[in-house]
């Protein structure tokens, strides 16, 4: 094994193209770039503009939303990238929790979104597909409108067993929650290959490609894991995992994991007195960019400790080893939108070409 990739998820900023040129510079894999329109930039403007500043790094989007483009604009929206970055061009695509709530919206459900993609892989391909009833596929693709002769390889994102299923029975890979430990990775391999077997396909581990979405500090000696400068650099993580949360237990009934437990009751009254016709909007402010001032005493080391990984450098190349044997291809970090270049610098010295 050659050793994990390192990428990087971004908040897409039409402004912000240097920190995709400096992670490539660093040696990063992958840029992500996320899709959320009432959050960010439009990705695929963001995605145009790195593919003419880039030539090595993997660019695609991390993820697209299936709910907020039908899939033929989202498969000509992609091949438009591959025809500036052809052979570095991916696609990334899940329900879109946070997308899709922001606007005040459902995400698609489990039918739903195995329903677009089946529709989705043909036309990544170049190849036609049902949609709204009629064969289509797009109709002009030379004169380099798009790009469908460099492989577009399909990333599905999941996080439990039905999701990460559809990714298994469609995707040439799949992006998840980091796991914890190899175990974890195991139990996903199980997931994803219940999917692919219910789809009559199988999947070989060397061919199918894992990206577990998280952040990292590195700790300086005798640093507490709580502080300052830890939450400076992936509070953002561990609230947008908080603010997941909170989706789950309104939405769905779900109950929140124990390492919330000690700032469940009193997040649920700040939120709660929020109206509930604006709610949707206030779950996610600052999402996995910074964390609002009301919302600072909720970093607690369990929370921080339960979406990011937080540890010397020798404790973190131990445990990402763990994981990356098991299975586990590819790590994506999304640091807090302020310090983004430091953790770059960081994991780029320290982390990069250490896992294998």
């Amino acid at each position: 094994m050659a050793g994990m990739d390192i990428g990087v998820c971004v908040a897409s900023h039409v402004g912000d193209i240097d920190y995709v040129v400096r992670a490539e510079e660093l040696g990063y894999s992958h840029a992500w770039l996320a899709d959320s329109q009432m959050l960010w930039s439009d990705c695929y403007a963001a995605l145009a503009l790195a593919a003419t500043r880039t030539s090595r790094i993997q660019l695609g989007t991390g993820v697209a939303v299936s709910g907020t483009r039908p899939a033929p604009v989202n498969a000509a929206s992609i091949a438009t990238i591959n025809a500036l970055a052809p052979g570095r061009t991916f696609f990334g695509v899940g329900s879109g929790n946070t997308a899709m709530r922001v606007m005040g919206m459902k995400p698609h459900r489990i039918a739903e979104f195995d329903a677009y993609l089946d529709e989705l892989g043909p036309l990544l391909k170049g190849e036609e597909a049902v949609h709204a009833g009629k064969p289509i596929r797009h109709i002009m693709p030379d004169k380099g409108f798009v790009d469908f002769d460099a492989p577009i390889p399909l990333y599905v994102s999941g996080f439990g067993p039905r999701s990460l299923g559809l990714a298994g029975k469609h995707g040439d890979g799949a992006v998840l929650a980091m796991p914890a430990n190899p175990g974890v990775m195991e139990n996903v391999w199980r997931m994803l290959g219940n999917g692919a077997y219910e789809a009559g396909r199988e999947i070989v581990r060397e061919e199918f490609y894992t990206t577990g979405l998280t952040t990292m500090v590195l700790l300086e000696d005798g640093e507490a894991v709580d502080s300052e400068r830890v939450k400076s650099q992936c509070g953002a993580m561990a609230m947008a995992g908080v603010h997941f949360a909170y989706d789950q237990f309104r939405n769905f009934g779900r109950q929140p994991p124990n390492a919330l437990a000690g700032i469940w009751d009193d997040y649920r009254a700040m939120l709660e007195s929020e109206p509930e016709e604006r709610r949707h909007q206030r779950i996610h402010a600052g999402h996995n960019c910074w964390v609002i001032p009301e919302e600072e005493r909720f970093l607690t080391p369990d929370v921080l400790k339960a979406s990011s990984l937080i540890g010397t450098r020798d404790e973190l190349i131990d445990q990402l080893t763990g994981v990356y044997h098991a299975g586990l291809d590819q790590i994506m970090i999304l640091p807090n939108y302020d310090t983004r270049f430091d953790v770059l610098e960081d994991v780029g010295k320290h982390i990069i070409g250490n896992v294998a």
